[in-house]
Parts: C-alpha cells; sequence; structure tokens
C-alpha cells in the first residue's frame, strides 16, 4: 500500500491517483492515518483484500492490537505484516523508561 501525507497530496495530487489505480493510498496527517483514496474501477474484492493491512495497522500503531493479533487479521504472515509496518515507517517497539533500564543491563552483562 502506498502512503503519503497530506503536503505531497497537495504539491502532487495526480501521484496520489496513480498510485490509488493499482492501490489504494493511504494519507497520513502528521504520522497518524487520515483517510484512505481509493479508485472506483477496481473491484471491491480486491479494495477490501488490501484495506485488512491497512486497518491492521493502524490498530497495531495505536496499541490496540498486539503485533501477532494486527498480523493475524491483516491476512498476511508475520513476517509479511512487519514489512508493511516498516513501508508506513510504524516503530514495532516503543522505547520507554524500562527499555532504556534494560539496555543498560544487557549491556553491562556484554562489557
Amino acid at each position: 500500500m502506498y502512503a503519503t501525507n497530506v503536503r505531497n497530496l497537495k504539491r502532487n495530487p495526480s501521484e496520489a491517483l496513480r498510485h490509488a489505480e493499482q492501490e489504494p493510498v493511504l494519507i497520513l496527517k502528521g504520522n497518524e492515518p487520515n483517510a484512505l483514496l481509493l479508485n472506483l474501477k477496481r473491484s471491491l474484492d480486491y479494495t477490501s483484500g488490501q484495506l485488512k493491512p491497512a486497518l491492521a495497522a493502524s490498530l497495531f500503531k495505536d496499541r490496540v492490537l498486539s503485533l501477532g493479533a494486527a498480523a493475524n487479521i491483516s491476512g498476511l504472515s508475520l513476517s509479511e505484516f512487519i514489512e508493511h509496518l516498516t513501508q508506513l515507517d510504524i516503530d514495532l517497539v516503543i522505547p520507554d523508561a524500562q527499555t532504556a533500564q534494560e539496555l543498560a543491563t544487557l549491556e553491562s552483562w556484554l562489557s
């Protein structure tokens, strides 16, 4: 699935339309999914198959679903779904205070 932000959509809407002829286009506002651009000539079955990964990615990003549950909903294998998230620039792990502490502990063990 192709993703673009509002700024790029304003600058070059025809590029988004060209991509929409092949697959749905996810429109991001900031780094958050905001809208989906669909080509009306594509079949509904094809479009539905493309929407599942987009919905799953959005639910994973919002931490509503775990990685495994989101991959299951998307209809993709886990590795394919991880690649999909990477293409959308969605982090798999969000570091927090605990992460920094664990990294420090790991570094002390490895040194």
